[in-house]
């Protein structure tokens, strides 16, 4: 299922926009490129704090599970 998403970008967000832009690009493209990057970047965030929570994480105290 499709929505649409009503955006009104300011002139800083249209010059963002542009400056993104590829060859044969659409903005709707540009935008779900840094939808991307945003997921992205929001996976490394949670992966940087998993790895900070288990850093003390001694495996080695573990007893062997074969």
């Amino acid at each position: 299922m499709t929505a649409t998403i009503g955006f009104r970008p300011t002139d800083q967000d249209e010059q963002i926009i542009e400056a993104a832009m590829r060859s044969g690009e659409h903005k709707s493209d540009v935008i779900r490129r840094a939808l991307r990057l945003l997921a992205r970047e929001t996976w490394v965030q949670q992966a940087l704090a998993d790895a900070e929570r288990l850093s003390a994480e001694d495996l080695s105290t573990e007893q062997d599970a074969w």
